[in-house]
């Protein structure tokens, strides 16, 4: 059996376990599993299936044990935002509702009476996104009172998992600060925004850092999988994992994570929570170290992954993203453009009528076809990732020189070329694993196999390929 580290990445499309390895200084990663991530219609709402995860969860780590591998240690991150509440036994009170459910559209204006966004924002540094945790949590408190009665414990989608795992609850820090619930400066729970909302101050536990050993597996399921190992704390934040991996070459590198979201920024050592950040919607979450990762959350491939499974929905084959490529490329002259920050993109019937339709309320030329419909898409991210750069360089002071692209987003060519044009700055693409690999970081530093963050950094650029992009 091969000695390893194992990253389990969960993105709201898909998953992996990709097993990591350190030789001669340099990273290799093997991914052993993959299973698909759905929303589910639960009781009214968009639910994840977090049972189903839990179990794939399990299923990757047997998978890698049976390829022959026998990891040290295992970390997993997924997405934002999104909870659980426990009981005092350790069950789950209702379901895994999504983020892409509608239940907390009202929820701002119900709350700023109560607390002003100006204020949350100056507390906590947290844009506004109709669907962020404390949103979530109010909305849930007017649905099933009830189950905030009940609950002693929340949790965050990967700290449950992470409870199943290993039988420990544990919040983790890069993931809670996205709830807006957690002071931007003091970096733990905000008690006397709690106290405002009306919400359990005892369901909130202490909060951790990427790093944390939790404990070893739960004797059952070490008996399934067939080994012990234990259960680390990455960033659990999918984001937060993949900012790691960016090999920045200076401080003058802005950091694009692409996958299903974009998401478009900076490493800071110090908040920015005033009226301009507020007015421009960025967000200081929590990172590595007590990093901040000062960014814009950019609708990003979420709008192309849509398209691709509306498609095989209607022909029953999924065409390949090269195949999407292509079509947009086909289309290069055409010119729509929307706002990929328009909620309307959020969860749609049909993502090619809404684009379609987008158009149409702009008073632009309707997209006729699947290539055109690829390009306005094309055509909106990359001009929205400049924008965000022009408001960075506002927010900061600071002029940048690059953008660094990690995250399955940089194996798309044309988009970086057409970003790299629309900003007039080089793009250098790659890692392709940026979240698995950031995972996978925290662990080798935990293990001591690097000292620190910056000897891992480097030992990237010897361990893949970067791909430069320049503007045209």
């Amino acid at each position: 059996m091969q000695s390893c580290y194992l990253a389990v990445d969960i993105g709201a499309s898909s998953g992996r376990h990709i097993v990591g390895t350190v030789q001669d200084g340099r990273m290799k990663l093997q991914e052993v599993y993959r299973f698909e991530n759905r929303l589910q219609e639960r009781n009214g709402h968009l639910c994840w299936d977090i049972d189903g995860l839990a179990q794939q969860v399990v299923e990757g780590l047997k998978a890698a044990h049976d390829q022959g591998f026998a990891p040290v240690t295992v970390g997993i991150d997924t997405w934002a935002v999104d909870f659980v509440l426990l009981d005092g036994q350790g069950n789950r009170l209702g379901d895994a509702v999504a983020y892409r459910d509608k239940r907390t559209a009202d929820q701002r204006r119900k709350l700023e009476p109560v607390v002003p966004f100006a204020e949350l924002y100056r507390r906590t540094g947290i844009q506004y996104q109709p669907f962020n945790t404390i949103y979530q949590l109010c909305a849930l408190k007017d649905e099933h009172p009830e189950q905030l009665q009940a609950a002693e414990h929340f949790l965050m989608i990967p700290d449950y998992l992470n409870y199943c795992l290993c039988g420990v609850m544990a919040n983790e820090y890069t993931n809670a600060s996205t709830t807006a619930l957690v002071g931007a400066e003091s970096k733990t729970w905000d008690d006397a925004l709690i106290e405002k909302l009306g919400l359990p101050r005892k369901i909130f536990g202490a909060i951790r850092t990427p790093g944390t050993v939790l404990g070893h597996l739960r004797e059952e399921v070490s008996r399934y999988v067939g080994f012990d190992c234990q259960v680390v704390l990455p960033a659990t934040h999918d984001t937060g994992s993949a900012f790691l991996a960016v090999p920045a070459r200076d401080d003058k590198a802005v950091y694009l994570s692409s996958g299903t979201w974009s998401l478009l920024g900076v490493e800071n050592l110090t908040p920015i929570t005033g009226p301009e950040s507020e007015a421009a919607n960025f967000t200081n979450e929590g990172g590595y170290e007590y990093r901040y990762r000062y960014l814009k959350n950019i609708m990003g491939l979420w709008m192309i992954q849509s398209v691709r499974r509306e498609l095989g929905e209607q022909t029953g084959t999924r065409p390949s993203f090269p195949e999407l490529i292509a079509a947009a490329e086909g289309a290069h002259d055409f010119a729509g453009i929307v706002s990929t920050g328009d909620q309307r993109f959020l969860a749609p019937a049909s993502m090619i009528e809404e684009v379609k339709a987008a158009c149409a309320d702009a008073g632009q030329t309707v997209p006729a076809t699947v290539g055109e419909v690829m390009q306005t898409i094309y055509n909106s991210l990359s001009r929205d990732y400049r924008k965000a750069i022009d408001e960075l360089q506002t927010l900061t002071g600071k002029r940048y020189t690059s953008i660094n692209i990690v995250g399955g987003g940089s194996q798309d060519m044309y988009l970086n070329q057409m970003t790299a044009n629309a900003a007039g700055l080089p793009v250098f693409a790659g890692p392709t694993e940026g979240t698995a690999l950031g995972n996978l970081m925290v662990q080798f530093i935990a293990a001591g196999i690097y000292p620190d963050l910056q000897s891992a950094r480097d030992a990237i650029k010897n361990s893949f390929e970067i791909k430069e992009v320049l503007p045209q």
